[in-house]
């Protein structure tokens, strides 16, 4: 029975309830966002690299190690040797390994050198395999592949040339043009910094910064095509040796990505490595070291969170305002109620029940609308922003936004409930 007459006060009212409405559809939609977008960056930001279970590298930090392997921020202080990269490639508890060198650049964007196994291997995001949009992998010595920000910002397509400049600044005096790359391809984009990179060949790096007077001897290597990954390593071995022996080895790497045969072997392969191997290198497990690197920016979340529930507390009192502020025009209605036998408690709990259906409404409305738009946008998050989209907003801190707020909702309007209740009261002994 109240909740009808609150239903038909409300319509009675419905140009104020509609504005207070609105607000708190905005100020629930942003809190319930928020704290969506805030678990989705967390688990993208920890997917930037996934299916690769040991990143090595030269003794460093492990955050050190991920932010210029992964991330491209910094550089390394050292290398590790190219016999590293055969040794893991060997060994029994690897799968692949993708061999990385860092330190040149290309107008501002990162240069990476390394091989075909790194677009067959390489994932991020949830297991999704890196795709070109136009062109194919490596097919040479001198191939190029750029990321998809490369070829927006510098306007470059399939076939066009690249020089690359020595160090990693936007200016650089140093050009190696005379080895230039041709762009064979280029990614499609993946909201993370591969999009920002161009990736040439390890032969094409070395060849570049070979001095022409050099005489010192090299050893054969190959372009990898990804069909040389299917087999065990021995038999991609054996393949390397029937190749062509004219391409340079290089002598040492930045970085190598591994993949296991067994996931629950990484912490028996990170030991080896960092406590038993005859080179000083240092193995992390990608998801510790990502995890590590979030509860330093922990701040940032915190805050976005806070705003909300800023706006959600505004939204709050302009609902009791709304409703203090129809109190006045409301004596009749009351005095009408009271006169029927309506009780001061029962016009209480009318008031409450107002706002509480105002607010349930605005939740229900703020719900639909975020998941609306979260799955329409789901391919340009991705994209533009490396934010990948999984699960719904039907989760359990869903749950505990829309309770808390339905909670505050019951308890602010006790503000306009207890005057409510007076006015009905103070009615009544008037009656009397």
């Amino acid at each position: 029975m109240i909740a009808k007459i609150a239903l038909a006060s409300l319509k009675n009212r419905r140009t104020s309830v509609l504005l207070t409405l609105i607000s708190i559809i905005i100020s629930v939609s942003l809190l319930l966002g928020v704290e969506f977008i805030r678990g989705q960056i967390k688990q993208s930001f920890t997917r930037t690299v996934s299916g690769v279970d040991l990143i090595v590298g030269a003794p460093t930090g492990n955050l050190n190690l991920l932010l210029y392997s992964v991330f491209r921020i910094g550089n390394a202080t050292n290398g590790i040797s190219w016999e590293q990269v055969e040794k893991l490639d060997d060994h029994a508890l690897v799968d692949w390994v993708i061999p990385v060198s860092l330190g040149d650049s290309h107008k501002g964007f990162r240069v990476v050198g390394t091989d075909n196994r790194y677009f067959t291997h390489y994932q991020y995001g949830n297991q999704q395999s890196l795709e070109l949009s136009s062109g194919s992998t490596f097919t040479g010595d001198m191939s190029a592949v750029i990321g998809s920000e490369v070829a927006k910002s510098l306007g470059y397509t399939v076939g066009d040339e690249l020089v690359i400049s020595h160090g990693l600044g936007n200016v650089s005096f140093k050009q190696h043009e005379q080895h230039p790359f041709t762009i064979t391809g280029i990614l499609a984009a993946t909201g993370t910094p591969i999009d920002k990179a161009v990736h040439v060949t390890l032969h094409g790096v070395e060849a570049m910064h070979e001095k022409a007077s050099s005489g010192s001897s090299v050893r054969s290597m190959r372009i990898r095509k990804p069909a040389d990954q299917d087999g065990p390593p021995s038999s991609r071995a054996g393949a390397d040796t029937n190749q062509g022996a004219h391409q340079h080895e290089p002598e040492q790497v930045t970085a190598i990505f591994v993949g296991l045969t067994s996931r629950a072997a990484a912490l028996q392969l990170q030991y080896q490595l960092n406590q038993k191997n005859d080179e000083p290198v240092l193995a992390i497990l990608p998801g510790m070291a990502l995890s590590q690197l979030w509860q330093l920016m922990g701040g940032v979340e915190k805050l976005l969170l806070g705003i909300s529930v800023l706006i959600l507390a505004a939204s709050l009192i302009g609902l009791i305002t709304m409703l203090l502020a129809t109190m006045r025009e409301r004596r009749h209605e009351i005095a009408v109620l009271r006169a029927m036998g309506a009780g001061p408690l029962a016009i209480l709990w009318l008031i409450q029940t107002e706002a509480l259906l105002v607010a349930l409404v605005g939740c229900i409305a703020a719900l639909g609308i975020d998941s609306v738009l979260f799955v329409s946008l789901a391919s340009v998050l991705s994209e533009k922003f490396g934010l990948f989209i999984s699960g719904t907003l039907l989760t359990g801190n869903s749950a505990v936004i829309i309770g808390s707020v339905l909670i505050a909702t019951w308890l602010c309007s006790f503000v306009p409930a207890l005057a409510a209740y007076r006015q009905a009261l103070h009615a009544g002994l008037s009656q009397r």
